[in-house]
């Protein structure tokens, strides 16, 4: 009997220990969109309270808040294991810009005017550049290297996961146009919103760059594109392509990789 009650208090104390970090949804007034807007925060237990860095996790076309942690539920487990906070906003069909020509879409300001001043005040982040990296899945791919390009100030790490890296080929989808017009007549404004243009203005090393994307993702030919123009351009990245398609399997494997990446970087720059 004293065996059994043994055997039951080591598995308690090892429950205990591989408890997984905190999920909770806030809502918070952006100035930017000018309403009440939703993200996801998952903590580690950080029992010290120290500061700690933070990941920003953008969703795709059609989701919220709510995708990533649904997308890999192994991202609480990640948050504790890796001692980061992990915050998924809600980013709308917005491809994260600020649109030239709808008032509502603004969401490039919504993030860094908005979200992120309010998360460093609100949580035990490190509130600078090095220890904030920035990633997400599809639209969110395209927002992550977005964001972090133009706000390098704030960002110094960035991925992108399946994204949509160039969108010109697409010029019908997603939504695009209701933010930047329609592409035969506002061709200008879509280059100076697509990251295949963008990086023509990075200097080597100025961002910790990784990016994936399966081989049958329709999003593949612009990823392949993207990283032979970094090549060409001299621009360090880590670029990973494997078999896989536009799909939760894809995105929840993919960004352990991604993690742990920032992780490294996060390290390289300790406080």
């Amino acid at each position: 009997m004293m065996r059994l009650i043994k055997i039951a208090l080591f598995l308690f104390c090892m429950v205990s220990l591989a408890a997984n970090a905190s999920v909770d949804t806030v809502q918070f007034y952006s100035n930017s969109l000018h309403k009440q807007v939703k993200f996801v925060v998952i903590q580690p237990r950080n029992k010290s309270k120290v500061l700690i860095p933070a990941v920003y996790l953008l969703h795709g076309y059609g989701g919220n808040q709510r995708q990533w942690p649904q997308a890999a539920p192994q991202l609480q487990q990640k948050a504790e294991d890796l001692n980061m906070i992990l915050v998924c906003p809600d980013g709308a069909n917005s491809w994260y810009f600020d649109s030239p020509i709808d008032s509502s879409i603004r969401y490039e300001s919504f993030v860094i005017k908005d979200l992120i001043p309010y998360v460093d005040e609100h949580y035990l982040t490190i509130p600078d550049r090095k220890h904030r990296a920035i990633t997400g899945l599809s639209m969110g791919g395209h927002g992550g290297l977005y964001l972090a390009i133009r706000n390098q100030n704030i960002f110094g790490a960035a991925g992108s996961i399946c994204g949509g890296v160039d969108f010109r080929p697409f010029p019908n989808n997603w939504e695009i146009k209701k933010a930047l017009g329609e592409y035969a007549n506002n061709k200008s404004v879509w280059d100076a919103n697509t990251v295949m243009e963008l990086v023509d203005g990075l200097k080597n090393n100025s961002l910790k760059l990784i990016f994936d994307c399966g081989v049958d993702d329709f999003f593949y030919p612009v990823n392949k594109a993207l990283h032979e123009k970094l090549l060409k351009l001299k621009i360090d990245h880590d670029y990973i392509e494997r078999p896989g398609a536009h799909n939760t399997a894809y995105w929840s494997n993919s960004i352990d990789f991604q993690l742990l990446l920032f992780k490294k970087y996060f390290d390289a720059n300790a406080l």
